[in-house]
């Protein structure tokens, strides 16, 4: 196959899929991994790609722009409040401790914890605070920093440096994207060095999102699949990203 058949088979496939990895692509056309890197940076040089770490996706998908709060709490309400209600079974033990992230699934998760399970929380997140502050049983610890408006929530070195002394048994984390190649993905480098901060605070991390997450990547990574151990989603996620999940190791639980 010549270099610009080979090209145009790997446009196609962006069009069809949105994303591309690298070593797949070269195990499957049997040419070299550097090989792909160059038709894909020709791609990217014609504005159709995006590269990013193990391959590329559409350069329509790589979101830059961040819905606010009040548009994200009425978006896919029904598939966040299954998510939520499914994700209450990895609450530590009566005493145990939680680190939660911003992000309105999230907040459905608060609403589904038990008044009379002690936990303690901590979060960054004002509205999740409100919440788990209206819950007797729970000790919260709200971690300070500059607050975002778009998501409510405190972030910068300050809410960075405070996670690096925490040590949870479960970390509830959100996101803005998902896909094998970029992992969980958000459009603000602060909110993303925040979220990469919590995931290391915690032993066990459940990330929280709906299905649609699996349709674009935003530009700050800040976990691979292989910092998850679980993962709740709606049964809208396609056989494809549900595997693609389990290939890493991860616990899958469709709400």
């Amino acid at each position: 196959m010549y270099a610009a058949e080979r090209q145009q088979l790997l446009a196609d496939r962006l069009r069809h899929d949105g994303r591309l990895s690298v070593m797949d692509l070269a195990d499957e056309l049997e040419v070299s991994s550097e090989t792909i890197r160059r038709d894909l940076a020709v791609l990217e040089r014609d504005g159709l790609a995006q590269r990013v770490h193990g391959g590329a996706v559409a350069a329509r998908a790589l979101m830059v722009l961040e819905p606010g709060l009040a548009q994200r709490s009425s978006t896919n309400a029904e598939q966040k409040d299954r998510i939520a209600r499914a994700a209450i079974e990895f609450l530590p033990d009566p005493g145990g401790s939680v680190v939660m992230d911003a992000g309105t699934t999230i907040s459905h998760l608060v609403d589904s914890i038990p008044l009379d399970h002690p936990l303690t929380a901590i979060t960054h997140a004002l509205p999740t605070a409100t919440k788990l502050s209206a819950i007797p049983s729970v000790s919260l610890h709200l971690l300070g920093g500059r607050v975002r408006g778009v998501t409510a929530a405190a972030v910068g070195q300050a809410t960075v440096d405070a996670l690096a002394l925490v040590q949870v048994d479960v970390g509830f984390i959100a996101t803005n994207a998902a896909s094998p190649s970029h992992g969980l993905s958000t459009p603000d480098a602060e909110e993303a060095a925040v979220k990469r901060a919590l995931a290391r605070s915690a032993r066990m991390v459940v990330a929280l999102f709906d299905s649609s997450k699996f349709s674009a990547d935003h530009v700050f990574s800040f976990a691979s699949y292989d910092d998850l151990d679980v993962v709740v989603t709606d049964t809208g996620a396609s056989d494809r990203d549900v595997a693609a999940l389990r290939e890493h190791g991860i616990k899958v639980v469709l709400a």
